[in-house]
């Protein structure tokens, strides 16, 4: 990882692949990740971490299946929203959104135990920002 000041204008027009998170960089044990998203991820549930999401621009959508039942949650840019560990969640975004998340290194896109993951889902511990 370099240790120089990043864009992440410029990191998120470095790439056009959907649901397929770029590592921008790392804090101690855990990745920042950026993403371009539209249309529905998969259910899935990550057991040991909560996921970190900020939208970066658009609106992201958040299905939770919760012991209280489902509920979504609606995040317009600029808002955080944390998934707390062992939730079944499905992110989706029908207009298209840029997210950055916030994991532990080597946290899979599609958790521990998921739903068939769809040929637009990129199952990834996040890929290298080309810089």
């Amino acid at each position: 990882m370099s240790h120089q000041p990043l864009s992440l204008d410029e990191a998120l027009a470095s790439f056009d692949a959907l649901w397929s998170p770029r590592i921008v960089t790392r804090v101690n044990d855990y990745d920042v990740r950026i993403a371009k998203v539209r249309g529905e991820h998969v259910w899935h549930t990550h057991e040991d971490t909560d996921e970190f999401f900020l939208v970066l621009a658009g609106e992201l959508s958040i299905a939770l299946r919760e012991s209280a039942g489902e509920r979504t949650v609606v995040l317009p840019r600029g808002s955080v929203f944390t998934v707390p560990r062992g939730t079944e969640h499905r992110p989706s975004a029908a207009d298209g959104a840029a997210i950055l998340m916030f994991e532990p290194t080597g946290t899979s896109t599609v958790g521990d135990r998921h739903a068939p993951v769809p040929d637009h889902v990129d199952a990834t511990t996040g890929h290298p920002l080309d810089r």
